[in-house]
């Protein structure tokens, strides 16, 4: 097939039930032809194998998502997006090797609602018209950007029938698509890789290789004469689509999905909830029953739930033990559920997203987020910082294994990293992860527990360690410091380092440990630091590390993460 580049139609005429019957015939017929040729030719699907090494820009088109604001185009726009989203799923990550032919519709499949593709608009008879699978144009005008580009030999494009000004038609970049009989197809001369993905407000297309020898060819301006109608803003009472209802239209949408009601995120989100918001939970039921998850529901357009994915996680943490790899890739693949069954809440209005840092990876790899105004609620470390500081760790310490135990694959800590790289704003009340992203984060205070009634007694001649007891949260400092100072030690988390870490240390039962002289937590890695909050409100004297994510205050020392002289040294001074 050689490449079209058809004449456009200077004259807008309104379309009539006559030329739209005839149009749908034709259709029919040329899909019909083109399903015999593509059996006859037998295009193979490109597929996500081993990307070439190369990671060179060969080329790149950013395009505007939300090109426009008109009120009764809202809903198409919407409908655009998430066509979009759709497609950038099925054509993300593929790999063209030298001489392969790529087809837009091999690749993408056929834009049906039962695929989850919506109504957007379409160039259709000269008019801009709502149908199943609009918009994506814009995609594949930017394919046919990047393959010029990146030299690629063009083997079928079609240019639009109307020029819409300012738009890639104008510029003669344009490849209209509609399936399957219009199609868009180039062949690379080298290994190619593409990547294709929105943020908030754009479109990005990429070929990634080497670069082409020669310069792309210059784009060719069109006059735009022929621009065409919208069904949204046409007053041409005489054609027969005048009278189509309009679909109702909504108002832009906030979904927040969130994983465990820790207070401060509870606080934030009855904060800045609106009536139009909704709300995906684990589980959206009893409070007194599910008191992990119990968010207030209350004020929310909709709640929705994911029980059943919720109980498998727990079910499968609860086989798999407290520590090491099963436990968690058990976590791991039980957020993965979770968020996948909360994605169905996230509707093609939806243009704002508050999302637990557990379900973040999974949504963004899924292509969920795309298009969308992304909050993120942080309650660890990225995944690449949090494994780089256990790498340090492991390697000055190789006998400790929990340091060194799990690893998460290379997929999820890149898929995290690009979906914070994306995000709008951080929200997290630990001061070392808000600290990782400068302007865009925004701190939340932690909620202090009330302070006792009862007076602290005297101090006692103990420690207390919040645990676990583990390496990361470092339990051999404080073995080290209690040995050389005497002093017992108050275990408060349960024992995962060993069953004979503590042999030949003094314990005492963890009873108030309010008395005790101090509560420790030299921690390398610390996310929610609930028993130090406890001891500051009832003034007990805390020592811990930054990686606790406390601001410096009275009653707290801040010394390095596990250090055991830093640690002898604060606990000298109070004792």
């Amino acid at each position: 097939m050689t490449t079209t580049f058809p004449t456009r139609a200077k004259v807008w005429t309104p379309p009539t039930r006559r030329s739209a019957a005839i149009f749908t015939v034709k259709a029919a017929l040329l899909r019909a032809r083109r399903a015999a040729n593509d059996l006859a030719e037998s295009t193979p699907r490109l597929t996500r194998a081993a990307p070439p090494s190369a990671t060179e820009i060969a080329g790149e088109s950013r395009t505007a998502l939300w090109t426009d604001t008109a009120v009764p185009e809202q809903a198409w726009q919407w409908g655009k997006v998430e066509n979009l989203r759709i497609a950038a799923r099925a054509l993300d990550g593929l790999v063209m090797p030298a001489g392969a032919m790529f087809s837009f519709w091999r690749q993408v499949g056929p834009p049906t609602a039962l695929r989850g593709f919506v109504a957007g608009r379409m160039l259709r008879e000269g008019c801009m018209v709502p149908a199943i699978g609009g918009g994506l144009c814009q995609l594949s005008n930017a394919l046919y950007d990047v393959a010029l580009q990146a030299g690629c030999r063009i083997v079928e494009r079609h240019a639009h029938s109307r020029v819409v000004p300012g738009s890639a038609a104008a510029q003669g970049r344009d490849a209209t698509v509609a399936w399957n009989y219009v199609d868009f197809r180039f062949v690379c001369d080298r290994d190619l890789r593409l990547t294709v993905g929105l943020d908030a407000e754009s479109l990005m297309v990429r070929l990634l290789g080497a670069c082409a020898a020669g310069r792309p060819p210059e784009p060719e301006v069109v006059a735009c004469a022929s621009e065409p109608r919208s069904c949204g803003l046409c007053d041409e009472t005489d054609c027969f689509r005048h009278a189509r209802k309009a679909p109702a239209l909504e108002t832009r949408r906030r979904v927040f999905l969130v994983d465990e009601a820790w207070p401060e995120f509870q606080a934030f989100v009855c904060a800045v909830r609106t009536g139009d918001d909704r709300l995906g939970v684990p589980i959206a039921g009893d409070p007194a029953r599910f008191h992990r998850y119990a968010w207030p529901t209350d004020g929310f357009e909709a709640v929705g739930g994911a029980a059943m994915a919720t109980l498998r996680r727990s079910v499968a943490q609860r086989r798999a033990g407290q520590q090491g790899a099963v436990r968690r890739g058990a976590e791991i693949a039980g957020a993965r559920r979770i968020a996948l069954s909360l994605a169905r809440l996230l509707r093609p209005e939806v243009t704002s997203v508050v999302v637990a840092q557990s379900y973040l990876p999974f949504l963004w790899r899924e292509g969920r987020l795309g298009g969308r105004e992304v909050t993120v609620l942080m309650t660890r470390l990225p995944i690449n910082v949090l494994q780089a500081r256990l790498d340090g760790a492991a390697a000055l310490h190789p006998d400790r294994q929990t340091l060194a135990d799990f690893r998460a694959p290379a997929w999820l800590a890149d898929a995290e990293s690009e979906a914070l790289a994306a995000a709008t704003r951080i929200v997290t009340p630990h001061a070392e992860i808000a600290a990782l992203f400068g302007e865009r984060a925004h701190r939340l205070p932690w909620a202090l527990p009330s302070p006792p009634d009862s007076r602290l007694t005297p101090p006692g001649r103990f420690i207390a360690f919040p645990g676990p007891t583990v390496a990361r949260k470092g339990a051999h400092a404080v073995r080290q410091a209690a040995d050389a100072l005497g002093l017992e030690v108050a275990p408060l988390g349960s024992q995962l380092e060993g069953p004979d870490f503590w042999s030949g240390a003094r314990l005492v039962a963890p009873g108030d440990w309010r008395s005790a002289l101090a509560v420790v937590q030299p921690a390398i890695v610390e996310d929610q630091p609930r028993r130090l909050l406890a001891a500051l409100a009832a003034g007990v004297p805390v020592i811990a590390t930054p990686a606790c994510g406390l601001d410096p205050q009275p009653g707290l020392e801040l010394i390095p993460a596990d250090d055991p002289a830093a640690l002898i040294e604060a606990l000298g001074r109070l004792m």
